[in-house]
């Protein structure tokens, strides 16, 4: 056997499909937290078991501060996928609504495109543009660099950003360098989203339903979604401050689960 033949049948051992569905789907499903709403592991509902003699006492209800209002629409939670449901299934006909998206205007720091409306579909729009970009970039420094330009004061970092540690552990799971490798292709396609809501003009809870494709030597394809607070900044939005939201189903774009879940399909108009 030749040394070209000996090589060819290791890599096919190593990356043959079904390998390659189960790097993802553990790694990208469970490890590859691309944002804190890409992890699908079993939702825990924590409840408290002691809490303790209540409090009769009439109190006067404090009123609802920009903050808490933004803490209590980001808490709350979003319908539940079971992780099979991230992978290519079949299509439904029956027909999703649309949620009309604006087109970038420009290229902003970081090389992610924006020139986004103070709209929640600008909101929307600009954090497609900034996972997309975070994402195929396929490196551990990539990401690090898309966050450091696009998180708003006080918000997530390089160190803490959950996409930073996503990215980190998909290259270990993949045996790769935090460079990536020539070899790895990822591509990120925004397809399905929704607007979990606003509090006020200037701060909004958007999600996006990603399908996203990696190739090393073989292709395989996962839906992973991802919700994130966005704030308006000087002229842009941004990722805004504060814990990551409850996450989104991972759904594949255009079946039945993916319209249970609420989404709509993406269009740039």
């Amino acid at each position: 056997m030749s040394r070209r033949q000996r090589h060819q049948e290791s890599g096919a051992a190593e990356w043959g499909p079904a390998r390659l569905l189960t790097l993802l789907v553990v790694s990208a499903l469970v490890a590859l937290a691309v944002l804190a709403g890409l992890i699908l592991t079993v939702i825990t509902t924590f409840t408290d078991d002691d809490p303790g003699p209540a409090d009769t006492t009439p109190q006067a209800a404090a009123p609802a501060t920009d903050m808490s209002r933004q803490d209590a629409l980001a808490a709350a939670p979003m319908p539940h996928a079971e992780p099979e449901a991230a992978l290519p299934g079949p299509l439904t006909t029956e027909a999703a609504g649309v949620l009309e998206l604006p087109r970038p205007t420009g290229i902003g720091p970081a090389e992610v495109p924006t020139g986004f409306p103070r709209t929640p579909e600008g909101a929307l729009a600009q954090l497609a543009a900034i996972d997309v970009t975070a994402m195929e970039s396929g490196s551990v420094n990539g990401v690090r660099r898309v966050i450091a330009e696009w998180a708003a004061p006080d918000g997530p970092t390089p160190e803490t950003w959950s996409g930073v540690n996503g990215m980190a552990r998909m290259l270990s799971a993949a045996g790769l360098s935090s460079a990536g490798s020539p070899q790895l292709a990822i591509v990120v396609r925004p397809l399905m989203g929704l607007i979990k809501g606003t509090v006020d003009p200037d701060f909004a809870v958007v999600c996006v339903d990603f399908e996203f494709t990696v190739t090393v030597e073989q292709t395989s394809r996962v839906a992973i979604a991802d919700c994130q607070r966005m704030v308006w900044t000087g002229d842009r939005w941004l990722i805004a401050p504060g814990p990551e939201p409850a996450p989104a189903p991972s759904v594949w774009p255009g079946t039945e689960a993916a319209i249970a879940a609420g989404y709509l399909d993406l269009r740039y108009v």
